[in-house]
Formats: C-alpha cells, structure tokens, sequence
C-alpha cells in the first residue's frame, strides 16, 4: 500500500474520531439552553409588603392565588399582571390547590381545616377532625388525578391545644367523609407533591432536613419510603420533566432536583422561598412566595 493510501485512510480516521468527539459534547449552547434559568433570567419582584406569602396556586386561566398568613388573606395576581385580594378572614390559609372543578382547596391552618373555597369566596369544610380529634394545622396540599388529596399537618409557633399525637400527613379520598393516616414517622411534614405520573408522592420533613419519596398504592395509601433528597423543604413544585423543585428552610434558593434525587440547579432569589408553582398562560412562569414579597422567573422548564 503506497504512502498517499495510508495518509488518506489517516485523514479519514482522524475526521471520524472528531465527529464522534463533536456529537458526544454538546456546545456550549446547547448546554445553556439545558439550563431551567440562565445566569442573565430576571428575578421579578411582582408585589411586596406582605408579612409572610405562601401557598402558590395556578387556577389554568394564567391566574395565580396565594395567601399572606398573618394579614389572614387569599390574594390573586390576574393573568394581566394585576393584585387583587380574593378572600379577607381565611381561616390562616396556607397552601392551596385548584381542584378539577375549579374550586380553591385551601389548607386553612389558623381554622385547623381543609376546605373548598368556591368563585364567591364560600367555604365547605372538608376535614376538620382524624380520629374525632381536631387536626393541627393543615399546611400544605395536593390533589392526584382521582381528585383524592394529600395534606401534611403539622403545627408551628404556638403548640397548645394539639389534639393528635404528632405531625403527620393525611389523604381524603374523593367523595369520602374520613381521613386517612398515610405518614405518621416524621418530626414536622411540610411541603409535598405528586409526580407526574401521579405514581410517587415526595413528602418533606422540614424539621428533620430531609425529603422522602414513596410509591402510591390504588387505594391511596404509600409504601416504600426512600430518602429523596438530604434537604428538607416548605412547598415543592414539579415540571413536565419530572424535575422537583424544593424550597429548602433558610435559604434563598429554589432546588431543582431531577427523578433520581441529584441537585441539578439553584435558583437564587432575594428573599427565602416558602413556596412555588408554575403558571402563566404557557405554564413556564415559576411563581414563588418568598416572605414578604411575590417573585417570579421565566424557565424553560414547563409545568404540569
């Protein structure tokens, strides 16, 4: 084989070889795009002067509610960026959740409740009672394609008057008039969401600084519980791509971990989060309640 063959068949193997190098590393582009918010996305500050925001929640109308606590309020930011306050007196709502009927199922904590709030503001009581003793303070929600829901109760500040024997979560099956205990083994449960699949609930222990995932059963119930992540978290969120977005206590970021747990972003905000949830008319608005202020961010992620 003469020399002109060899180096061309050299050439070729070294053209071959870059390619394989140029489709196995992404540009740094690509890498950029792959980021749920870049280093030059805005922060916006929507409003401020609260005491203390929680409990984000998208009605599907690009709307979105959230509660202020101590001012014992529900308050809307309108689709067309507008303030407005929805409920006065209620009940110390915390987290909330738009059911599939388009009822406000608030997590009234002061009121030691889980209620329906209707368009008009009228409130239908849920679950006020495990064992024929008053819950703690309902805290934070979700609710599973069943229309069945989930609520962690736990009791912060003052602890008198505490009927049951912990903190613990809890699962009202659609059309049932009982409670069901479905975690009774964490110090302090807070934040918790389904999974896309609604196959997996994750379920903060906020005191405990740690995240537990476990799988649903068809009646409701869970099994298998796992250590999800070693942060604990107030309220949680999830996108269309699994990820999990935990609000760690005492930080001022949003965690975004992907379905097997690895931290794959922080989102830094000025204040402590306490709570999200994606909105917007293209559900790719992360909406968070961080103290006294109501935040949000563009992403490239997408809600559910």
């Amino acid at each position: 084989m003469n020399r002109k063959i060899i180096l061309i068949l050299l050439l070729l193997l070294v053209a071959v070889f870059a390619g394989c190098e140029d489709s196995t590393e992404p540009a740094a582009d690509d890498a950029a795009r792959d980021k749920i918010v870049t280093a030059d996305t805005r922060i916006a500050k929507l409003a401020g002067g609260f005491r203390f925001t929680e409990g984000p929640a998208d009605d599907g109308r690009g709307n979105v509610y959230f509660s202020d606590i101590p001012n014992n309020k529900i308050l809307k930011w309108s689709a067309d960026g507008k303030l407005s306050t929805f409920m006065s007196g209620s009940g110390g709502a915390n987290g909330l959740y738009f059911d599939k009927s388009g009822a406000l199922i608030a997590c009234q904590g002061g009121s030691r409740q889980l209620s329906s709030i209707d368009a008009t503001g009228k409130v239908k009581v849920l679950a006020d009672k495990y064992d024929g003793k008053y819950l703690n303070s309902p805290n934070d929600l979700w609710i599973d394609a069943k229309g069945g829901i989930y609520f962690t109760d736990p009791r912060y500040g003052n602890r008198s008057g505490m009927a049951q024997d912990g903190e613990h979560v809890y699962y009202l099956a659609a059309g049932a008039a009982e409670l069901v205990r479905v975690v009774d083994d964490m110090v302090r449960p807070n934040g918790l969401i389904g999974s896309v699949d609604g196959k997996k609930l994750y379920v903060a222990d906020a005191e405990d600084g740690k995240t537990f995932v476990y799988n649903v059963n068809a009646d409701g119930t869970l099994a298998d519980k796992k250590l999800f992540a070693a942060k604990g978290s107030d309220g949680m969120t999830v996108d269309g791509n699994g990820n999990i977005y935990l609000t760690p206590p005492g930080e001022s970021v949003v965690a975004v971990y992907d379905a097997k747990g690895k931290l794959i972003e922080s989102i830094e905000f000025p204040e402590s989060p306490a709570n999200i949830c994606f909105g917007g008319k293209d559900k790719q608005t992360l909406f968070v309640t961080a103290r006294t202020s109501f935040y949000s961010v563009k992403t490239s992620a997408k809600g559910l």
